[in-house]
């Protein structure tokens, strides 16, 4: 039977660890937290912000959803990006997507799923995905294609099948979507409009090599100064 005791024994080890390495470790954590960049990421397992940005606890305020969407509708991410900005104040947003996403390959597959008969709530997040990027579908099933970024071609080489590169257009297709939307978003634009420094990074993750590669940006004027 599978219980949660390997985790807590890492986590213990973890904790004894960091005591030795720093005995005040902890205790800078618990009066508050300052984070200098709000993570949306995707829920996958692979692609945990903190360890790929070797990140210390405290630095990122992070949301995960399947395939790292922001919609404007969706009061759980929403809430999480006005928290930041608002509140928080932090100075950056990373929109991070990651090649080989599973929840872009089921909106590219969506009508072969059984999920596709379903009402569930995860039918209703992949159609509104697939409905996100039908136009970059529709290139895919027309035999035209949407080419990778060259940052792909770690995980994408010359010779790697078709459909692998188009998945990967796809992923990166979908990050630019979703910065869209980010950008346009009423904190952010609250935040832009009054004056205090914001830069927004629309990157995507590479499974294959473990690199972070920024597709889109939008960068405060003190960041473009010299």
């Amino acid at each position: 039977m599978t219980t949660l005791k390997p985790l807590l024994a890492r986590n213990r080890s973890w904790a004894l660890q960091k005591c030795q390495h720093d005995p005040g470790y902890f205790e800078k954590w618990v009066d508050g937290q300052r984070p200098h960049s709000l993570w949306i990421g995707c829920s996958d397992s692979r692609v945990p912000a903190e360890v790929l940005t070797g990140s210390q606890p405290g630095e990122l305020f992070v949301h995960r959803n399947i395939a790292n969407m922001l919609d404007p509708a969706d009061d759980n991410v929403m809430s999480v990006l006005q928290y930041a900005l608002h509140y928080l104040e932090v100075e950056r947003v990373v929109l991070c997507g990651h090649y080989g996403c599973g929840g872009v390959q089921a909106a590219l597959s969506l009508p072969t799923l059984p999920l596709a008969q379903e009402s569930s709530a995860l039918a209703r997040r992949i159609g509104q995905l697939r409905h996100t990027l039908h136009h970059e579908i529709a290139q895919i099933a027309d035999g035209c294609g949407v080419e990778a970024s060259p940052g792909a071609s770690a995980s994408a080489s010359a010779d790697a099948e078709p459909s692998r590169r188009a998945l990967h257009a796809l992923v990166e297709a979908n990050v630019r979507a979703q910065f869209a939307r980010l950008l346009e978003s009423e904190p952010v634009q609250t935040v832009l409009a009054s004056g205090r420094p914001l830069s927004l990074h629309g990157c995507v993750y590479d499974l294959a090599s473990g690199h972070l590669t920024t597709l889109v940006e939008h960068l405060s004027p003190q960041e473009h100064a010299p």
